[in-house]
């Protein structure tokens, strides 16, 4: 009786595990998850704020897959922009400290890391 409430008990523990990642909510992918994905291994930060008109163009670009970006909202850590010299909205920095100031499409950030846009 033991170890069949036990089979009993491991048998529901399965299907509700099982449940749960059927019906939980997965990260869609995006368009150019591979190509955020690929700046954010090369170290590319892009700084920013919110109410940046050029800012918002640069996230728009990357619809979705914006959120593999390594970004920072300026406004929240003023300290840490003016640390690294971030002068103007938007500033990619690169891990090997060259800046890409303003606005730069998905093109130019291609051609400057050397990762390729997969569509």
């Amino acid at each position: 009786m033991k170890s069949s409430f036990l089979v009993l008990a491991a048998g529901i523990a399965i299907m509700a595990f099982g449940a749960w990642a059927f019906l939980s909510p997965k990260q869609a992918e995006g368009r150019y998850d591979e190509f955020a994905q690929c700046l954010s291994e090369k170290g590319m930060v892009m700084y920013g704020a919110d109410w940046c008109p050029h800012c918002q163009n640069e996230k728009k670009a990357f619809d979705d897959s914006f959120r593999l970006i390594n970004y920072v909202e300026c406004p929240d850590d003023p300290q840490l922009c003016l640390g690294k010299g971030i002068e103007v909205y938007p500033t990619w920095m690169m891990q090997d400290g060259r800046k890409l100031v303003g606005e730069q499409g998905l093109k130019k950030l291609s051609q400057q890391s050397g990762c390729p846009i997969h569509q």
